[in-house]
């Protein structure tokens, strides 16, 4: 249940193409699959393929630094309930970070951009920025300063927010076609172990540091998130050992129409731009209430997941080694699925495949409602819930990027779609508790898969009016 960014898709045995850069798929022609089986392993090897997976991991360090393990350290420093509660909207920046992916395509970063190119000076400019507001939460108290820490925790938001808008781009502009599905799945993958590096292991940290190395609570946590800041480190190299993605012919059309503005004029154009081309399109609107629905199904049951299994009498610790273990091989297993079904299907079917498969997991937590006290049952519906969330969101992102077609407004426009995609998860989901309460939990697991319809619904439409004929194209 996490959101984030994608690469363009490599859909069925037929290439896709969106621009330059294409490559067409190794055949197999020893009748053996061997051929088609070898080079599928061998392109999780390439080497921007490795750098999109590092990248992975820079992205999801920083969210559980400002939400979940942050909550933790507050609470450990006696902050009411009522104050922890509001830092719910330090996350604003990444439902907002649309207003600012213009500045990321229109303009050269300080310094950096001459030095490194446009999509790597932003992205280790973003970086710098996120090492040192992470330091900065390092050194406030949470007990007498709640205000700064949320000042802090807003700082790496919006760094990390800006780090996601440059990283979604660099991916979708650098992978040829018959890579993205394997970049996708690496990245999906980098980035639950860079949560889980900010979660558990920024706990592991904090906890040896105070009992074994006898630091005193607060120094232990200034200590945990000193060394966090220290693993933003993987993203930098990865980013000064990168490649800055080759400008397509579009680009650089785009870039000397605007030469001579000024920045505000080349900002405001590029988010004209980007706005605009997107609205133009068939049936936009459609599109868009697609992609706000489409994760609504698997976030309005993840929202009211934990509660439920302490409700029915297992421990948190119980459900955090269940979650960190099986959940977490079953979300790896799963993207990977995920990145090879999105490079063997038509994307209209990859998108059936996961919604269907995100409504019946579902029922799995149904299911383990009436089991009860049941650990396999539990495992079972982690291993569901996972396996199967991993696969749509593989699937999904990458009909994001497919959406991302101009070379002139790639940032822009990700951030725009995933920003939408986020709102499910935010504020549609909300009322699930509610749901919960008033109906029990079988009904309401039930109910929430039924939520996927109207998503399955719009997917139909858009399939029956050729949405997807202008994302299929063969190489």
């Amino acid at each position: 249940m996490f959101a984030c960014s994608a690469a363009r898709l490599l859909a069925s045995s037929r290439q896709i193409g969106y621009g330059s850069g294409m490559t067409a798929t190794p055949q197999d022609t020893s009748g053996t699959g061997r051929a088609s089986f070898a080079w599928t392993l061998a392109v999780y090897l390439k080497p921007r393929v490795l750098i999109v997976m590092f990248l992975g991991f820079s992205s999801g360090l920083p969210l559980a630094l400002s939400g979940s393990t942050l909550l933790v350290w507050m609470r450990e420093m006696q902050v009411d309930l009522g104050t922890i509660g509001l830092f719910a909207l330090v996350g604003t920046p990444y439902t907002l970070k649309f207003l600012w992916a213009p500045v990321v395509d229109a303009l050269d970063a300080p310094i950096l951009s001459p030095l490194l190119g446009r999509r790597r000076g932003w992205l280790v400019l973003s970086q710098l920025l996120l090492m040192a507001a992470i330091v900065l939460l390092a050194f406030c108290d949470p007990a007498s300063a709640p205000g700064l820490v949320a000042l802090g925790a807003l700082l790496v938001a919006a760094a990390s927010a800006t780090q996601d808008i440059v990283i979604d781009a660099f991916r979708i502009e650098t992978l040829d076609a018959n890579e993205q599905g394997a970049g996708m799945a690496s990245y999906v993958a980098a980035y639950r172990v860079g949560m889980l590096a900010s979660t558990v292991g920024a706990l592991y940290v904090v906890t040896g540091f105070e009992q074994e190395l006898g630091f005193m609570r607060p120094a232990a946590w200034t200590v945990g998130y000193l060394v966090m800041a220290a693993l933003v480190a993987v993203g930098m190299v990865t980013a000064l050992v990168a490649t800055e993605p080759e400008k397509p012919a579009a680009a650089e059309i785009g870039a000397k129409a605007h030469t001579g503005a000024g920045a505000i004029g080349r900002v405001t154009g590029a988010a004209a731009g980007a706005f605009g081309d997107f609205l133009a399109r068939d049936a936009a609107f459609v599109v868009l209430a697609f992609v706000v629905l489409y994760k609504f199904c698997d976030a309005f049951a993840g929202t009211m997941t934990a509660p439920f299994v302490i409700d029915l009498g297992f421990s948190r610790t119980d459900y955090a080694n269940i979650v960190k273990g099986v959940g977490l091989a079953a979300t790896l297993v799963g993207g990977f699925v995920g990145g090879a079904i999105a490079r063997g299907v038509p994307l209209a079917s990859c998108l059936w495949l996961g919604g269907i498969l995100q409504a019946v997991s579902n029922l799995a937590f149904a299911w383990l409602a009436l089991a009860g006290l049941n650990y396999p049952a539990l495992i079972a519906a982690i291993i569901a819930e996972n396996f199967t969330g991993a696969i749509g969101t593989v699937i999904f992102v990458a009909y994001l990027s497919a959406l991302c077609k101009n070379p002139l407004h790639t940032a822009t426009q990700f951030a725009l779609l995933t920003a939408l995609a986020a709102v499910g998860r935010t504020y549609l989901s909300s009322g699930a508790g509610f749901l919960a309460q008033a109906t029990g939990w079988p009904t309401f697991f039930v109910l929430s898969a039924l939520v996927a319809l109207p998503s399955l619904a719009l997917l139909a439409w858009l399939q029956a009016r050729g949405h997807f004929r202008t994302l299929d194209r063969p190489a």
